[in-house]
């Protein structure tokens, strides 16, 4: 056996024993519910734009581009453009004619002229307005039209109905063996009295659960759980949705 063969078996092995133990994922979310009042994950940059994001799933990220080498990315929500940038640079690396959309109902004139600014913005197409709008999707639809591999991520507004009604807009566009990636799934996993600062979503209402309702009628994604397993501490946990049929 090559040593690659092995080493590759030995971690499939191990990220199986980090998702069964459940003391091991009690722990990870433990460091979420600890850190998110000290906002942790604003805490980091990538090439000199804020990544809202844990490092953990920019890994795990860069795992899934790399592998599947997407012709276009497709993200709902922008912020600083931080992610839009980091996989604009990955698509870069892989040197092929990849693309990233990044679509927000409302790009502050000042992230979006940094953004424009940015080395990586070649890569880069934004679309301001609502992302369930028929227009955005329209917009989207066009530029996706002569793709053949997509990966889309949902990180916009986190509420039950937004974050159903795309993944039902959305995962059309998903190619086979690609992903849906919904983040911030650990809303859900939450304390109750966890203060949002007075955003809509909370527990019983948000990405998980919008998660949950939408594969109970669709059976073309499966919850990729080694991605869970090995992380431990991810704001997607059941979140990675891999398109298998």
């Amino acid at each position: 056996m090559s040593s690659l063969k092995q080493f590759n078996e030995d971690k499939s092995h191990n990220i199986g024993l980090i998702g069964a133990d459940n003391d091991l994922q009690e722990l990870g979310l433990k460091f979420i519910r600890e850190t998110s009042t000290r906002k942790y994950s604003y805490n980091f940059c990538w090439m000199g734009r804020p990544i809202i994001a844990f490092p953990q799933d920019m890994i795990a990220m860069q795992e899934l581009i790399w592998e599947i080498k997407p012709d276009l990315i497709i993200e709902t929500g922008v912020a600083h453009g931080g992610s839009i940038v980091y996989y604009a640079s990955l698509l870069e690396l892989i040197g092929e004619d990849g693309l990233v959309i990044g679509i927000d109902i409302d790009i502050r004139e000042h992230n979006k002229e940094l953004i424009m600014r940015h080395p990586m913005y070649k890569r880069i197409c934004l679309i301001e307005g609502s992302s369930i709008e028929q227009k955005t999707l329209e917009q989207v639809s066009k530029i996706a039209s002569n793709k053949k591999k997509i990966m889309v991520c949902l990180d916009s507004n986190h509420t039950h109905e937004h974050v159903l009604s795309e993944l039902k807009l959305y995962t059309p566009f998903v190619s086979k063996d690609s992903y849906c990636v919904v983040f911030d799934t650990v809303v859900e996993d939450m304390p109750d009295d966890f203060n949002w600062g007075g955003r809509p979503w909370g527990k019983g209402n948000n990405p998980k659960t919008a998660v949950r309702e939408f594969l109970e009628s669709n059976n073309d994604f499966e919850i990729d759980k080694s991605i869970d397993g090995k992380l431990l501490i991810t704001v997607a946990p059941d979140g990675y949705l891999k398109r298998v049929k």
